[in-house]
């Protein structure tokens, strides 16, 4: 990586710091590097049912092209059969719970129904139109990095590392054959935003925040926590949007439920409970089974699953801090929520995940000499 020898860059947090603190700060890192190789969770074969488990080895593979069907989820045939028929001219609740019937998935509660905006779209614009949006949002989401990057402390050395790990990270989901996956493309909308992020200019990724809760509400933490850091830098009037965008969602989302609700009854199955409490093998598995660290044996990839937190603690940066709080913030809600085949949530945040990684090795070595008086 760039420029390691220099330990005075101002967007260095580690550097000159009192030993104690490096000291403690190293040891609890590779405490909790050996707990993630201890609490590893196997990744989810192939299933069918309510779950996208077969497309976990796929995730990186690439096995598959838009138009086969071969080895297709049962999930993502769901999704694709409800498009083409809003497509067709259908309403989507009918439909949508019609087809989870047709299939045993669950319907209630409400949450167990995705909501209607992707459907939507890509029932009217088809396979070809969702290519072309999904084109624009890359080129979209690395150009408006580059220009954050150029203005962020320290983003112009590692720019080139940066973007490699982006499009690592969004190539794990972001293709033709899970197009379908509403996770991909909340993941890409949030990476977006918070690349469109300034502070005091917050604008354009307000409205694509928005659009990432429009796909799931999963990109709610995202957007909490954008508001609640503009409320730390006294950025009042940005709290209030942020604020105010998350509790029209949420009106929006008790209508989404209460429309589920109307067409369907207690004779329908009910969706198992998402509080499973999985501690930190929840975390890790769920980054290992959605990204090529699926690769790697279970031991090996927990720890690295966890291994972009140090260097994003070390990126002194508002986009450092962001990134830290938001890796953090998502990784304790997947030990507390989500069962084993829910791994695929991990893709709200895979597009920026593994940013961290190119300053890692600032970090440890800042922090190594810290420790060490020097």
């Amino acid at each position: 990586m760039a420029r390691l020898g220099t330990r005075t860059k101002k967007f260095d947090r580690f550097a000159k710091w009192a030993p104690g603190a490096a000291v403690l700060v190293l040891a609890g890192f590779a405490l909790l590097l050996v707990a993630a190789a201890l609490s590893t969770r196997p990744v989810p074969e192939r299933a069918s049912g309510n779950t996208v488990a077969s497309a976990a080895s796929a995730l990186t593979t690439g096995e598959g092209t838009a138009g086969e069907d071969v080895g297709r989820d049962t999930d993502l045939k769901l999704y694709d059969r409800i498009a083409e028929r809003v497509g067709a001219g259908e309403n989507y609740y009918v439909v949508a719970i019609e087809e989870q019937r047709a299939r045993d998935f669950p319907v209630r509660p409400g949450l167990a129904v995705r909501l209607p905006t992707l459907a939507w779209v890509s029932g009217h614009v088809g396979p070809w139109g969702m290519m072309a949006l999904a084109f624009v949002l890359g080129v979209a989401v690395f150009i408006a990095w580059w220009d954050r990057l150029e203005n962020e402390p320290g983003g112009s050395d590692y720019r080139t590392y940066i973007l490699l790990l982006v499009a690592i990270g969004a190539l794990a989901g972001f293709k033709p054959h899970y197009f379908a996956l509403h996770e991909a493309w909340a993941g890409m909308f949030v990476a977006l935003s918070l690349g469109l992020y300034r502070p005091g200019q917050w604008g354009w990724a307000l409205v694509f925040a928005a659009a990432a809760l429009a796909v799931r509400e999963l990109a709610l933490p995202y957007v909490c926590l954008m508001g609640l850091m503009a409320l730390m830098r006294g950025g009042r009037v940005e709290a209030v949007a942020w604020g105010l965008l998350a509790g029209l969602f949420l009106i929006g989302l008790a209508a989404h439920v209460s429309l589920v609700g109307a067409l369907t009854s207690t004779a329908d199955p009910v969706s198992p409970g998402w509080m499973a409490l999985r501690g930190l093998g929840g975390w890790t598995g769920n980054i290992v089974a959605s990204s090529p660290l699926q690769l790697l044996p279970a031991w090996l990839a927990a720890p690295l699953a966890l291994l972009p937190l140090i260097g994003w603690a070390g990126w002194r940066s508002d986009l450092g801090l962001t990134g830290f709080l938001l890796c953090i913030g998502y990784g304790l809600g997947f030990m507390i929520f989500g069962r084993d085949n829910n791994f695929y949530w991990a893709l709200v945040v895979m597009p920026v995940w593994f940013v961290g990684l190119a300053f890692v090795p600032r970090a440890l070595s800042s922090l190594w000499a810290s420790a060490s008086g020097q």
